[in-house]
């Protein structure tokens, strides 16, 4: 866990470095906000070391995942006048708004 300057929330943040790209001008850091779950990208001149007081700080925000869930919609055919559920590429907003709620 390092610390990165956050453009986007305007302050320092710590931050999981999960990817490192070369530019023209320097490293480019692909990091995970442990504080406020969000994802950024950072200049490397943008990254610091974490003070060992903080490090011990539980993060507030963990990445997960829902194992093996993938998304379904419903298929609709006109001519047979059928429908079924079946596998989908992304996540419509009906069902990520479902979801949400039953998080809360």
């Amino acid at each position: 866990v390092y610390v990165v300057f956050s453009e986007e929330l305007r302050c320092w943040c710590r931050a999981l470095v999960e990817s490192v790209r070369c530019r023209g001008d320097g490293y480019q850091l692909g990091c995970f906000l442990v504080d406020h779950a969000r994802y950024c990208s950072v200049a490397s001149e943008n990254i610091r070391v974490l003070a060992k007081a903080f490090a011990k700080i539980p993060d507030r925000a963990k990445k997960c995942c829902l194992y093996c869930t993938k998304p379904l919609t419903l298929h609709i055919d006109f001519c047979e006048n059928t429908a079924k559920i079946g596998p989908a590429k992304r996540w419509d907003t009906a069902a990520i708004q479902h979801f949400r709620k039953l998080v809360e």
